[in-house]
Formats: structure tokens, sequence, C-alpha cells
């Protein structure tokens, strides 16, 4: 299904970083996060009284039934009854499946379950935290569990979906609700766990829909430059001069570094960092970051690509010099506008938080991702994904080796369509065409019950957000039909149900 465009709001508050990096000799590969990062600070359009915070004791492992599998964790969700119909009614129950990231107060940025499902289905909502996040980690936090071999080797997708279902079905017997039906809802890599959510428990959820959700990014299934190609159109549709500023900068900057030896304190002084640059590379990682995110969240009402190639291209940039170096600084200024910054900190992605942590673990596990750039098409430097050299990197660090090829044999991937249309069924795959891991997404309906929608201005989990009154249409018919689509399954369910229970009562 096809709906026009979509929309982003650029760098909000989610406290995160965008890449997951693993250092092999020289080189390091990256692994384009999937949450957004912080920058700029958004509105929450419900209340934080609005939910409750909960936390249930979570098997430690639940694959195992050896001594230890038997530890357990305390395990974070929260939950809001304001729009709720009750157990009497059999109201759904919406679930927002934790990703990569502690369950904090952004959870109340994902409006579209707040304001517009839960009111309309008259649904219970509830979120919960991702294992080995937040306050949901084994042995107190995350820095700990990280540090013991075996606790650390049960932080994995196949885990996190088991805790989700033992907590699930903890909420319906608590809250005596057995009929209510629950809906499985994630963007990013929740987007993915919650497409498999539903495929691996469907006597649990009913249903999914998995935002942005790049499913077929292992086991080159996707062409290791889907990614960096959807940023280069991205750039090259707002402004082919843009874009060509861009790709030349990339040798400019090589040759400024080691044409004298103060090449790197010249750049640092061009681009304004906080840090004396220690090497080229270290440049080309943070304008690879800005590209990338604005990319990914290039949506209303700041479109930051456009803000980036407008100073790259001179609107407005009159301090700065027209030399490419120039523009790209003034392109930098441009991304971190209204942020009074007196300077730029070169490794503002590459801070160490949970997310980074957690996900590189991940990464270097199970949630291989080979992204590259292997050819010229992109507006950046060629640098292949190397499997090899990867694991290589992994291995050094955790001593363990990654498993490519996990991710398809656990949860399909390979030929999706032919085998999906066999046995699955009600899955919304959303994804808005500007966001890099579109390329990754299932963008075409796999049977008359597992359907594809997307936009052809959409950003990464735009669906998701809140609702703004300035929403373009196309966004709005977006959520429109995902909603309609959703209420067309909770009608066929209480049909079902009611034919049963008129069954039972004849009986």
């Amino acid at each position: 299904m096809k709906v026009s465009n979509l929309f982003f709001q650029f760098f909000l508050l989610l406290n995160f970083i965008i890449i997951s990096t693993v250092v092999v000799s020289a080189k390091s590969y990256k692994i384009p996060r999937l949450s957004r990062p912080s920058i700029t600070p958004s509105s929450y359009s419900v209340s934080l009284d609005d939910f409750q915070t909960y936390f249930y004791e979570q098997t430690l492992d639940h694959f195992n039934y050896g001594p230890q599998s038997y530890q357990s964790f305390n395990q974070k969700y929260v939950m809001s009854t304001k729009y709720w119909g009750g157990a009497n009614s059999s109201s759904p129950i919406f679930v927002h499946l934790g990703a990569e990231a502690p369950l904090n107060n952004s959870f109340l940025k994902s409006g579209f379950l707040n304001d517009h499902l839960a009111p309309r289905f008259k649904a219970l909502i509830v979120y919960i935290e991702h294992r080995f996040y937040g306050e949901s980690a084994p042995l107190g936090s995350m820095e700990e569990a990280m540090k013991n071999q075996s606790i650390r080797g049960c932080f994995n997708s196949a885990q996190a979906l088991a805790d989700y279902a033992h907590l699930l079905l903890h909420i319906k017997q608590k809250l005596s609700s057995p009929n209510s039906p629950i809906f499985a809802v994630g963007g990013s890599y929740g987007g993915m766990l919650a497409a498999w959510f539903r495929l691996k428990y469907p006597h649990i959820a009913m249903g999914a829909l998995a935002s942005s959700a790049p499913l077929l990014y292992f086991d080159n299934i996707t062409p290791q430059d889907g990614y960096y190609s959807t940023v280069t159109k991205d750039f090259k549709e707002v402004s082919k001069s843009c874009y060509r500023t861009i790709k030349k900068g990339w040798s400019i900057i090589d040759r400024v570094a080691s044409s004298t030896p103060n090449g790197l304190f010249i750049l640092s002084q061009r681009f304004n960092t906080c840090q004396n640059l220690s090497k080229a590379i270290v440049l080309k990682d943070f304008l690879n970051d800005i590209y990338s995110v604005a990319a990914q969240y290039d949506e209303p009402p700041d479109y930051p690509v456009s803000k980036i190639c407008g100073a790259i291209d001179g609107d407005g940039a009159s301090s700065y010099s027209s030399d490419i170096l120039g523009r790209i600084s003034a392109g930098v200024a441009a991304a971190f506008a209204g942020q009074n910054m007196s300077c730029y900190d070169v490794k503002y992605f590459d801070h160490l938080t949970q997310t980074r942590l957690g996900w590189r673990w991940q990464t270097c596990s199970e949630m291989v991702m080979p992204i590259g750039r292997d050819s010229n098409d992109t507006m950046f430097e060629s640098e292949p994904f190397d499997l090899k050299d990867f694991m290589d990197g992994c291995n050094t660090e955790y001593g363990v080796v990654p498993r490519p090829h996990w991710i398809t044999t656990n949860y399909g991937g390979h030929d999706m369509k032919m085998v999906l249309k066999k046995f699955g069924s009600n899955i919304i795959f959303s994804n808005g065409l500007r966001d890099p891991y579109s390329s990754a997404g299932v963008l075409e309906d796999l049977s008359d019950s597992l359907l594809a929608i997307y936009t052809l201005k959409g950003s990464h989990c735009l669906d998701l957000r809140t609702p703004r009154a300035d929403d373009p249409v196309w966004l709005v018919t977006q959520r429109k039909i995902e909603a309609d689509i959703i209420n067309g399954w909770i009608a066929t369910y209480y049909a079902d149900l009611h034919m049963i229970i008129n069954r039972e009562h004849r009986t």
C-alpha cells in the first residue's frame, strides 16, 4: 500500500547515539544505530501521571534448565489505563516492545499509541523495557551484567521476546482479562521484535505494527550499500550541488590534514571543533554521522537535510567562506543550529551510553547487519563491509564471534513472501522511503493480512510519533490506514470470540 509522502522532526530527545562501532586494527566498522539521537528536545502530548510503573520478576534464561537459568531480574514496564474499557469488555491491549534503550520518559513521544489508538479502541497501553537496558538489567546494572560472560550470553532477541510473552500473560492474568486481544507495536529494532513476536507467539499477540523495521538487512538479502545509497539519494534530491560538495569534501579533508604539520589544527579551526583533531578520520566520521542522522530523520517541520544543504549551498551563510570546506562547515553549523554551542564535539555521537554499550554487543552477537559502501555510487568514501574483519574485531572485544546467519535461521528472511504467506498473518510493515533503513524494509504486501504501507517522504518511525496539527495529509492518511486495518482485525477477533462464547452457552 502506498500513501505518498512522510515527515520528520530532526534530532530529538532520546539521549542515544547513532553508531555501533567495532574497531579492527586501523579500521572501524560502523553499523548505523536504529534509535534516534538527542539534539532538540520536544514536548510530550501526555502526562506521566497517566502511567504507572511496575516491575516483574523475570527469568534470566528461558531456554535452559541448568541452575543458573533460574536466576531472575526485575523487568520494568509501565501501563496506562486512562482509556481502557476494562476486562469485562475484553478491550484490547497495545504493547510497545522495548528496543535498544532504557525505558525513560521518551515513551511519551509515542503519541500514535497514546493519543490515537488508545482512545479509539479503549485500549490499555503497556510499554516494556528490553532486558539489560535501563532498570531491567541482571546484577543491578548493564555494566555489571556485561562483565559476566555467562549472563551476557542471555542478552539477545529471543530471550527478549520470551520476556515479553511471560510478562504479557502475567498482565492479562493480573487484570483478569483473558479475552483482551494483544497488539504488539515497535519501531526500528523494536519493529523487528514486534513482527517476530507475532510470528513466534501468535497465541499471545493477534497482530503487530512493525514500523521502520529493517528485517531484510541480514545475511546479504539487502545490498550492503542500501543504507548509504538512500542517504545519498535524500541529499541529491534536495540539492545536487550539495551532494557534489559533500562528495568532494572527503579528499579535501585528507589533503589538508596531510599537507602541512599543522593540517589537523587547520581543520580543527575551520570546523570549530571542541577538541584538536588527532586524525582526519575523526572529522570524517563526525560528518558521516551528521548526514546519516539527518537523512534517517528527515521530517517536518525542520527537514534537516534541507537545512544542511541550504547552508552548504550558501543560503544565509555569508559568514562562511565559499570554498568546499567552508560550505561543509556551514552545514555542520546548520545541523546544530539553536543549540547554543560555542564549538562542536566531534565525539558527539560516540559517547558511551547504555544504548551504545548494549547495541555494540547485540551487533557483535546476532544482529549482524552488513552495512557498508562498496561502490562509488554514494556521496561517501568507499568502505566495504568485511565480515571477517568484523568478526575478528568482535572476537577481540568479547571473546566470541558473531553468528551472521542466526537471525535468518531463527526468524526467516529469505524468500519471505513465499514463506510467510503460508503461515503468517496480521502484521503491518510501515516505512518511509527517505529513511535509509527502508532499503531493508518490507515494501510490498506479502498476503491479504501481511501488509506493507510506505510513504515516499517518510522518515524513520514517523508514524509512531505524536500527531501534530500541521501534519501533512499523507502522514495523517498513513496513520488512518494503519488504525483502520487494526480495527478490521479487532472486529474479526470479536466476531470469532462471540461465536465461540455463544457455542459454549448452547452446550
